[in-house]
Parts: C-alpha cells; structure tokens; sequence
C-alpha cells in the first residue's frame, strides 16, 4: 500500500528535488580571511548616546566607543538600543577599517565594492542595451509604417486619377 504524497517520509520527497545555486558564488573568488583582533589591542568604553530618540538614549550607556591601540581608529557606534548588538558592529566596522590599513585594495570591502560596481555596470549595459534594441525596432516598425501609409497614399491617389482625372489629383495633393 502506498502512502498519499503528504505522508510519506521527507527523505522520499528529498530525492525528487533539485536544489538551486546561483553562478556568481559558484565563480566569485575565495575573500582574504579576516584578521583577528586581541582584546589587549583595544580600549572600549560605553558611552551615553546623542541625537533623536529623546531621554532614554541620552541616559543610557548603549553606545559603544572602541579605540585600536597600534594604529590609532577609533570607531563610535549607537545605531540600536542593545549594547551588545552595538559592541558586535562596532568590533566589525573596526576590523574592516583595520583590513583596509593594512591590505589596501585587497580588503574585503574593497573586494566586494569593486564586485559590486562590476556588477552594476553590467546591469546598466544590458539595460542601455536593450532599450536601444526597443528603440530601433520601433522606428523599424514606423519605417515600415511609413513605407505602408506611402502605398495606400499611392493607391488611394491611381483610384482618384481614374476616376476624375488629373486635375482633381493635383489639388488633392495640395491640400494633404
């Protein structure tokens, strides 16, 4: 006996799919690995927020100010309420910045930025690309128009000079 569809076990159901994956992470190459930061490189301090979000920012101590000792970047960061998720970001924002000191044009932002960019610019090149292939295939189809209106204007004027004449055909033609 077999089972309806719904309850048959999900590794038979397993088999039967296909699982998707783009190009672009099969092709992109490996990033630089990221540097560790020591606690004993950085001084962090809480600090009390500023700006809108009225007197619990200005009371709380949610933001978070880290400064790297070797090289001197102090990164503050408050964008969220909890201090933990602030302290995370920061830590973050303060690597990258690190990254960039040291390695240059081969940090991960600069990577990524410059795939980014890649990307974007191809984007705008298939779509220049394209609306230039609408745009002449329109003004194919108004030559063809054109060239259509100008044989039914041919015709129309031959019907015309059989049946009045040719005086009646020059005045039709000043008129239009």
């Amino acid at each position: 006996m077999t089972l309806p569809p719904l309850l048959r076990p999900l590794h038979m159901l397993a088999r039967s799919t296909r699982s998707f994956t783009t190009s672009a992470l099969r092709c992109s190459k490996p990033l630089p690995p990221r540097r560790v930061i020591l606690d004993s490189e950085i001084i962090e301090k809480f600090l009390h927020g500023s700006g809108p979000g009225g007197q619990k920012i200005n009371k709380t101590s949610s933001a978070v100010q880290l400064k790297h000792l070797p090289t001197g970047i102090v990164v503050k960061y408050q964008d969220t309420r909890s201090r933990s998720l602030n302290r995370k970001r920061a830590r973050q924002i303060l690597g990258e910045r690190i990254e960039e000191l040291e390695l240059g044009e081969e940090a991960r932002t600069r990577v990524k930025a410059r795939e980014k960019s890649k990307k974007k610019g191809s984007a705008d090149k298939k779509k220049r690309r394209k609306y230039r292939a609408l745009a002449e295939g329109k003004e194919g189809v108004r030559a063809e128009e054109d060239a259509e209106d100008d044989v039914g204007e041919r015709s129309e004027t031959a019907a015309v000079e059989f049946e009045t004449g040719q005086s009646e055909v020059k005045h039709r033609k000043s008129e239009g």
